[in-house]
C-alpha cells in the first residue's frame, strides 16, 4: 500500500503493442498521408489515465485511437475537429476577440461579491491559476463531481483509510472485493490495466451487485469470479460486515430482520467473506463513491475504510475509490496543497467581505446545486476542458456566466445570450501538455498534446484574469487601509 503523497510517474505503456504509420485504427482506416501518431498517449478522459495509447491526429484535425476500442475514449473523440481552432470568443452571443472577453468576465469577477467557479474540469495548472484568482475575488470553489469527492472526503476526515494504487493490485493481489459496483461500465479498460494478461490466481466478488461481465473477458484465465447478496440493502450488509470484521458478535444486528432466514443467510455469507480475506495474501476492496446511494454516501464509504482497516489486523488489505473523474481528484488535491482545505471552499485574500475568513470549508453549504437554488452566488465561472458538459439548468438568466469550455460549448453560450461570456479553451492532452492525478490518488500523470489546435489553456486564461483583477483589487485594498 502506498501512504498519501505525491508519486511522478513516467508514462510508461503496459501492454503497448507498437505501431507504425501504416497501423489501422479499430474501424479500419488506415492513417492519412498527413496525420501524426502520438504512441505511449495519456488519455485524459477518465481517471485511469491508461498510458498505453496511440493516438492519430489527421489533417482534418479529428484524432483516431489506434490501439484501443475503449467506449469512453471513442466518445470523447468525436467532439473534436476542424472547427476548434477556428471558434472565437464572444460576449452575449456575439463574436469577440480574446482580449475584449476577458476584460468583461474581469469586470464580472470583480463586482460580483459572492462568485462560484464550478465544473472545474481542468488539469493541475488550471487548478493552481483558478485557486490565484478565487482568492483574488472571493469565489468559491466546487467541482461537477463535488457530491461524489466530498462523500469520500467526509469519510477520510472522519476516520482515514489505507490507499493503494493499480500497480499493487496488478502485481499483488489475489483477492479482489467490489461492493456495488460493476467498474467497467464507467472506466472500461479497469480490468485491463489490473488484471488481464497476469497470470496470478485471482478472486473476484461483487458484493451486492452482479459479477460485471468484463472481469471474465479474454485475458482472465486466471481470475473465478462470484457474486453474492446482489439484491441486499448496501447500510445493513455494511453494518453487518463492520461487527465481523471487528471480531464482534453480530447477533443484536439482525434481530429485528423480519426474515430470520435471509438474516442467517447474509450473516453466513460475510461470516465466509471476511474468512477468506484473512487468508488471503493481498486483499482490495473496490467502489465507485458516485454509485452508492444518496445521500448518505459519506457513511457508506466510512463503513468501507473500516472493514479495511480492521481485516489489516490479521491480513493485507487496501481500499481503491474509483472516481476523480473531469480533473476532480486533481483539483481537489491541488486545492488541498494550497490553502489545507478541500473543493468546496470559500477562498479569499483579502477577505472581500466584511467580518469573513479568508479561507472557509463548508462540504454541504457550498455545493454548487444548493447555491444556485437559494441564489447565493451573483457570478459563475464554469470551466469545462474535457468533455463539454453545460453549466446547471437552475442558473438563472440575470446571473452572470463565464464559460472556459471546450468549442462545443460555444453555441449553447450564445444561445443563452445576455450576461454570458464564453472563452474557449485546449483540452489537456488533446491540445496542451499538463498533468493529472491518476484514480489512485498518489500517481501523477504528464499529458502530451496529440493536435496543438491554437486555444490557450485553462491556466493561461485563469493567469491572465488574475493579472486584470490584480491591480483594481490592490489598489482599492490599499484604500481601505488606515
Amino acid at each position: 500500500m502506498k501512504r498519501v503523497g505525491m508519486e511522478l510517474a513516467k508514462s510508461r505503456p503496459m501492454h503497448l503493442s507498437p505501431t507504425d504509420p501504416s497501423t489501422t485504427s479499430p474501424s479500419g482506416a488506415a492513417p492519412s498521408a498527413a496525420a501524426s501518431i502520438t504512441r505511449d498517449w495519456t488519455c485524459p478522459f477518465c481517471p485511469l489515465l491508461c498510458d498505453d495509447l496511440a493516438i492519430e491526429s489527421r489533417d482534418d484535425a479529428t484524432l483516431a485511437a489506434q490501439n484501443t476500442d475503449c467506449p469512453r475514449l471513442l466518445e470523447a473523440l468525436t467532439h473534436y475537429g476542424a472547427a476548434d481552432a477556428q471558434c472565437s470568443a464572444s460576449i452575449d452571443g456575439n463574436a469577440v476577440d480574446l482580449d475584449a472577453a476577458l476584460t468583461r468576465a474581469a469586470h464580472i469577477l470583480s463586482s460580483a461579491p459572492r462568485p462560484l467557479f464550478g465544473a472545474l474540469a481542468t488539469d493541475v495548472a488550471g487548478a493552481r491559476a483558478l485557486y490565484t484568482l478565487a482568492a483574488g475575488c472571493g469565489a468559491i470553489l466546487d467541482h461537477r463531481h463535488g457530491d461524489a469527492m466530498s462523500a469520500a472526503t467526509l469519510a477520510l476526515q472522519d476516520r482515514g483509510s489505507f490507499f493503494t494504487t493499480l500497480s499493487e493490485v496488478r502485481s499483488r493481489a489475489d483477492l479482489l472485493l467490489f461492493f456495488g459496483c460493476q467498474p467497467s461500465r464507467r472506466y472500461p479498460r479497469f480490468f485491463t490495466r489490473t488484471i488481464e494478461g497476469t497470470t496470478t490466481p485471482r478472486e473476484l466478488v461483487f458484493i451486492g451487485c452482479e459479477a460485471d461481465p468484463a472481469a471474465s473477458g479474454p485475458g482472465c484465465e486466471h481470475v473465478r469470479v462470484e457474486s453474492i447478496l446482489p439484491d441486499a440493502d448496501p447500510f445493513d450488509t455494511l453494518a453487518l460486515w463492520s461487527t465481523i470484521s471487528d471480531r464482534r458478535p453480530p447477533t443484536s444486528l439482525h434481530q429485528d430482520v423480519a426474515d430470520a432466514q435471509d438474516a442467517q443467510r447474509t450473516l453466513a455469507a460475510l461470516q465466509a467473506l471476511q474468512a477468506r480475506i484473512d487468508a488471503a495474501r493481498y486483499t482490495v476492496l473496490v467502489y465507485e463513491p458516485a454509485s452508492l446511494p444518496g445521500p448518505h454516501a459519506a457513511l457508506l464509504i466510512e463503513a468501507l475504510n473500516r472493514i479495511v482497516k480492521a481485516s489489516n489486523l490479521k491480513s493485507r488489505a487496501g481500499g481503491l475509490a474509483l472516481g476523480g473523474d473531469d480533473g476532480a481528484l486533481t483539483v481537489n488535491q491541488t486545492v488541498t496543497w494550497l490553502s489545507g482545505l478541500p473543493l468546496r471552499t470559500r477562498v479569499s485574500t483579502p477577505a472581500r467581505i466584511a467580518g469573513t475568513t479568508p479561507l472557509d470549508y463548508d462540504p454541504y453549504r457550498y455545493r454548487t446545486e444548493r447555491l444556485l437554488a437559494d441564489r447565493e452566488v451573483d457570478a459563475l465561472l464554469w470551466v469545462a476542458s474535457f468533455a463539454p458538459p453545460a453549466w446547471p439548468e437552475a442558473l438563472p438568466d440575470d446571473v452572470p456566466l463565464i464559460v472556459l469550455g471546450h468549442p462545443a460549448l460555444a453555441q449553447r453560450a450564445a444561445a443563452r445570450g445576455k450576461n454570458t461570456v464564453f472563452i474557449p479553451v485546449a483540452t489537456p492532452a488533446v491540445d496542451s501538455g499538463g498533468h493529472l492525478f491518476r484514480v489512485d490518488s498518489s500517481v501523477v500523470m504528464p499529458l502530451t498534446a496529440a493536435r496543438r489546435a491554437a486555444l490557450p489553456s485553462v491556466g493561461t486564461i485563469a493567469a491572465k484574469l488574475g493579472a486584470l483583477l490584480a491591480t483594481p483589487l490592490a489598489a482599492s485594498h490599499a484604500e481601505a487601509q488606515p
